[in-house]
């Protein structure tokens, strides 16, 4: 899901040679609804209304896709990997311990998101134009990707599903420019590989990266202003950039708006009262 964010931050820090937005979520679905429990932590709800959702639409793969979501963030969640200052200090960054993973979870998050790849090849044989088919693959290539990187520390077995997340990302905008959550996957790109030093930017070039920081900036607006699935997650993306920036009321501003929305969540909380 995501996410690409989490792996980039990995890509940038730690390999030695590449060293107000109140956005409302509609609740036209139970999807919707399962996102706003897996952003309040409600981890279990989140899951029960995803595989609701599977069942009453059995060949729909952003129903497994979602449920892959809601396990990845819970063992965030559970080994405290989404704490600001770890993005914000590189060192700290550099030096964090890996995490133990939850066998059962890793099975389970691989599970859906094999099924919902293969709901999705399925749909794409027939019509490789379907967004939302689309979607789901980019956010499969994501939630891999977040998992290799943020969990196992696994930053180059990462890099081949963050390569084909950012191509397949790009196909999608070009058949579906309004699909704003894909633009999370493009924005986090060119921010995070745009702080670095300009010798090190046409290195990433040379391999495909992008690395337009202020570009980054505006697609990740984008996904938080008018983004469905991943509005809320590109506000702390958002929230983050601006921390490393040094805009603490900018990053004040949006941490108070997600604590307000989803209450039951300790991240946004211990982030705020860092900053204040």
């Amino acid at each position: 899901m995501a996410s690409l964010f989490a792996y980039l931050f990995s890509l940038v820090l730690t390999e030695g040679s590449l060293t107000s937005m109140e956005g409302v979520f509609s609740l036209s679905s139970s999807l919707d609804t399962g996102y706003r429990q897996m952003y309040n932590l409600q981890f279990e709800e989140a899951h029960r209304t995803f595989q609701s959702w599977s069942q009453t639409h059995s060949q729909d793969p952003m129903g497994p896709t979602s449920d892959g979501a809601a396990y990845l963030f819970a063992e965030f969640d559970r080994l405290g990997v989404l704490q600001s200052e770890l993005f914000v200090d590189n060192e700290k960054f550099k030096e964090r311990h890996r995490a133990q993973p939850d066998p059962a979870a890793k099975r389970a998050f691989d599970d859906t998101l094999t099924k919902s790849d293969q709901l999705a090849d399925a749909i794409l044989q027939s019509s490789g134009r379907d967004s939302n088919t689309l979607l789901a693959k980019v956010l499969n290539l994501g939630l891999r990707a977040d998992y290799l990187a943020l969990i196992e520390k696994r930053n180059l077995a990462s890099l081949g599903y963050i390569k084909a997340a950012g191509v397949l990302a790009d196909e999608l905008l070009g058949i579906d420019p309004t699909c704003y959550d894909a633009y999370l996957a493009v924005g986090v790109e060119n921010y995070m590989l745009g702080i670095n030093p300009a010798p090190v930017r046409w290195l990433l070039r040379l391999y495909g990266a992008k690395t337009d920081k202020e570009l980054g900036i505006k697609n990740l607006r984008l996904t938080a202003e008018k983004g469905r699935y991943l509005l809320s997650y590109a506000r702390l993306l958002l929230a983050v950039a601006a921390l490393r920036d040094k805009d603490r009321d900018q990053a004040k501003q949006l941490l108070a708006g997600l604590t307000r929305e989803f209450p039951n969540n300790r991240l946004y909380k211990r982030e705020l009262a860092r900053l204040e």
